[in-house]
C-alpha cells in the first residue's frame, strides 16, 4: 500500500476503533473520498461491533461467564486492530479478520 494512502487514511482508521460512534464518524468521513486503508479498518471494526452484539446476547441469555470470557477475547482483538491502525498496518484481527473483509466488502 502506498505511503500516502496510509497517511491520508490513518486518522479515519484510528477514529473507527473508538466504539460505534467513532465507527460512524469514520464511515461518514470516508464516504466522500474513499481511502482503502481507512476502509480496511472500518470493516474490521464493523465486524468487531457485530461480534460484540452477539457476545452481549450470549452473556444475557446463556451464560455471563462464557460471555465474559468471550468479551476478554474481543478486547484482545480490538487492541490488535487498534494497534495496527496506529502503526499504519493493515493487520487483520486473528480468527475473523479475513471473514470481516469478505463479508463487509461493500462497507467503507
Amino acid at each position: 500500500m502506498e505511503n500516502t494512502t496510509v497517511k491520508d487514511g490513518k486518522t479515519m482508521a484510528i477514529i473507527s476503533y473508538l466504539w460505534w460512534i467513532g465507527l460512524l464518524i469514520a464511515f461518514i468521513m470516508n464516504s466522500s473520498k474513499r481511502n482503502s486503508f481507512a476502509s480496511f479498518h472500518i470493516r474490521q471494526m464493523f465486524g468487531l461491533i457485530i461480534l460484540q452484539f452477539f457476545i452481549g446476547l450470549i452473556s444475557r441469555y446463556l451464560s455471563w461467564t462464557v460471555g465474559g470470557i468471550l468479551g476478554i477475547g474481543l478486547l484482545i482483538l480490538w487492541v490488535i486492530g487498534f494497534i495496527g491502525a496506529i502503526q499504519g498496518q493493515e493487520k487483520k484481527v486473528p480468527l475473523l479478520g479475513d471473514q470481516f473483509q469478505d463479508w463487509f466488502k461493500s462497507i467503507g
